[in-house]
């Protein structure tokens, strides 16, 4: 077994300045469907919650990035973070071999100014 693990942090303003100047662009690119439902139903903390996706899909990408044979195989909605009926966040993976793949367990945290995420996975070699 191996464990692999990955952080992240952003400024939510940088996630809220993409998504004004870029607006749908930006979003359909980074963000699946089901996370954009999510996070604009969060109304005036919406860009705490894109970001807090933002800053989980860069820390899984890390922590899953040594099992890549190619780190440009995986795209940003290949990501996808969504909340369980008690607000726990977890993580769907597309496009990803899940062989090796026993277990990821994924934490996030926003204020105002920033959001980060800490992912652990546990592969089975």
């Amino acid at each position: 077994m191996k464990i692999s693990c990955g952080t992240d942090i952003i400024e939510v303003d940088r996630v809220r300045t993409s998504i004004e100047n870029v607006g749908e662009k930006f979003l359909k690119k980074v963000f699946t469907d089901n996370e954009i439902r999510y996070c604009e139903s969060k109304k005036t903390q919406k860009y705490q919650h894109y970001a807090g996706r933002f800053a989980a899909k860069e820390a899984v990408f890390k922590a899953i990035s040594g099992q890549l044979e190619d780190k440009y195989s995986v795209c940003w909605k290949d990501i996808e973070v969504e909340n369980d009926s008690q607000g726990r966040p977890s993580v769907n993976l597309f496009n990803v071999d899940m062989k090796k793949i026993e277990n990821i367990d994924i934490s996030i945290s926003h204020c105002k100014s920033y959001a980060t995420a800490n992912v652990v996975i546990l592969f089975n070699d």
